[in-house]
């Protein structure tokens, strides 16, 4: 059973509830380096974005070589903290099967580097339900730019308007919106207010089934 959509799921703070941990691992980075990150910061000028757009809003211009140092020392921290902690946000595995029983094919795209996603699939179990993942090496522009929405539709071989997005940060429906897809928002790192700008909004995957999906459309 084919239902023409298919269904793109953010990586951090949609599969796993990773934001506390990310938000603690920048915070102790950038503390590290002499900075400090206020929550207005965090929000307006980190999450969503890749590490080479928030290096730089954070620390200028940077070389290259530092830039890459930079990115997988603060992601080490990351994985450090998370390792111990991490599970699927609930309902993710049973909703994961869900949509595999009706065929619905389903992508990842994500501004996070390969070896977090790596580190998230699997710790979480669901490495064999995605086949294609399209990491930070796939994004020149990062979120809110549809970039990396628009290169996961054409991976899924889908227009982009049959298409659901899944995003907890706000540049993230921002980019789902843009690209032209229906944008569910999932409420682990904003409000459900704060997420009111798009076509559904879910605290977890626990009730999430075709019935609701088929709805957007």
């Amino acid at each position: 059973m084919n239902h023409s959509f298919g269904i793109i799921f953010d990586m951090d703070g949609v599969l796993v509830n990773s934001n506390p941990y990310h938000k603690i691992a920048l915070q102790q980075f950038a503390r590290q380096h002499g900075h400090e990150l206020s929550e207005k910061e965090l929000k307006e000028k980190v999450y969503g974005r890749t590490n080479r757009e928030w290096l730089t809003n954070l620390f200028g211009a940077l070389p290259e070589d530092k830039l890459r140092q930079y990115a997988e020392e603060k992601e080490a921290l990351y994985r450090e903290l998370f390792k111990a902690d991490i599970a699927p946000v609930a309902g993710l595995l049973p909703f994961l099967q869900h949509l595999r029983e009706h065929q619905v094919p389903v992508a990842i795209g994500t501004s996070a580097p390969r070896s977090n996603v790596d580190f998230t699939l699997r710790h979480t179990g669901t490495e064999a339900y995605f086949a294609i993942v399209l990491d930070d090496t796939f994004v020149t522009h990062g979120k809110p730019d549809p970039e990396i929405y628009l290169k996961a539709a054409q991976a899924l071989n889908l227009p982009n308007d049959r298409c659901i997005v899944i995003e907890d940060s706000l540049s993230g429906v921002e980019a789902g919106l843009r690209a032209g897809s229906k944008v569910i928002g999932i409420t682990t790192t904003h409000t459900a207010e704060e997420l009111a700008g798009t076509h559904l909004v879910i605290d977890d995957f626990t009730r999430l089934r075709m019935p609701q999906l088929l709805h957007l459309f």
